[in-house]
């Protein structure tokens, strides 16, 4: 892999500009840069509720920015959806493939705010002087036109504690578990969300062995949890799982083959493979993944990974096949089952 990439610099679109990798060929991921906070978010367990009118909690004045394939906008468009924020956040789409000029528009995913043809135009809106990386999850302020916040875990829990009362009631950070599930989120981040691009990335074999081992120590350990847990931080499902799910439900399509994460799928998993099939069949997340704009990105986006850019046709499984997770105390939210029994 290059260790160079493309970015904004004082605004203007530049290639091949910075590292990637450490000097002992680790994958090293760079911060987010927006990162203000929606009024009324509680960010961390015994927090006061932040207080910043300048982004208060209004219906239809935020838009996201997502791409269905990568993982880290994946958990904010399913919080959006459990949360019933459809009718309440505006979201759109870039294209899943993503060449040298960055996260794309097209006919197919237009922006529906201002026309623009890349991600890019949407920073540099916000700050027409932005130096850094062009990421999804964008968080956007149609009123003030500025990106609000672009670190998808922050979006996740505003969406998740700042807009209670313009959703269906689903609370993911429940008081009384918010603890557990920040420590889950914090322990699920390096070793893998964030394990299977070191993994995938790393440019030595010390350095993709470290990231190999970690993973699948970390998978082997979850499994193992969910055995007798329905879900991560006990009988009810949190931000954790979201955050969880996110990767589990990318892994065998991508991350086995395309980052040589092919010690296991998880579909061989006993309990991460039931984990993720009822998660997937919570309603309303389904919607959220798409298969062949995940294949699509991983795939053709990396040359350095996949020359050829060729996009495989497997493998063969089903996310909609029945589930053993009833055998367990808990299940999803009781509202979004009571959504599907009305409609």
């Amino acid at each position: 892999m290059s260790d160079a990439t493309n970015m904004l610099v004082d605004g203007e679109w530049r290639t091949g500009v910075r590292r990637d990798t450490g000097d002992s060929g680790e994958f090293e991921r760079t911060e987010t840069s927006f990162r203000d906070w929606i009024d009324g978010s509680v960010p961390e367990p015994g927090a006061d509720p932040v207080d910043n009118p300048e982004f208060p909690a209004e219906p239809d004045r935020y838009h996201v920015y997502i791409c269905r394939a990568c993982p880290w906008a994946h958990r904010v468009a399913m919080t959006r959806a459990l949360k019933g924020l459809d009718d309440v956040i505006s979201l759109s789409l870039t294209q899943p493939e993503r060449y040298d000029e960055g996260w794309e528009f097209s006919e197919e995913q237009p922006d529906p705010l201002y026309g623009a043809d890349y991600l890019r135009e949407i920073y540099t809106r916000a700050d027409d002087e932005y130096t850094g990386r062009v990421t999804v999850p964008v968080l956007w302020d149609k009123q003030r036109e500025t990106v609000v916040n672009n670190e998808s875990e922050e979006i996740m829990r505003m969406l998740d504690t700042a807009f209670d009362d313009l959703g269906n009631g689903v609370d993911l950070y429940p008081e009384g578990s918010r603890e557990a599930v920040d420590d889950l989120i914090d322990d699920i981040y390096p070793r893998i969300n964030n394990g299977v691009y070191r993994a995938g990335f790393a440019s030595t074999q010390e350095a993709y062995d470290e990231a190999v081992d970690e993973l699948f120590a970390a998978l082997d350990e979850y499994d193992d949890l969910l055995g007798d847990r329905r879900y991560l931080a006990g009988d009810r499902l949190t931000e954790a799982d979201v955050a969880m799910f996110a990767t589990l439900v990318r892994f065998d399509h991508v991350y086995h083959t395309h980052f040589r994460c092919n010690r296991r799928g998880i579909h061989e998993y006993d309990n991460l493979w039931e984990y993720t099939k009822e998660i997937y069949q919570i309603p309303g997340v389904a919607e959220t993944v798409n298969v062949d704009h995940i294949t699509r990105h991983y795939y053709k986006s990396h040359e350095s990974l996949n020359p050829k850019r060729i996009v495989p046709t497997g493998p063969d499984i089903d996310f909609a096949e029945s589930h053993d997770r009833d055998r367990l105390d808990g299940g999803p939210p009781a509202e979004l089952a009571a959504d599907v029994t009305a409609e």
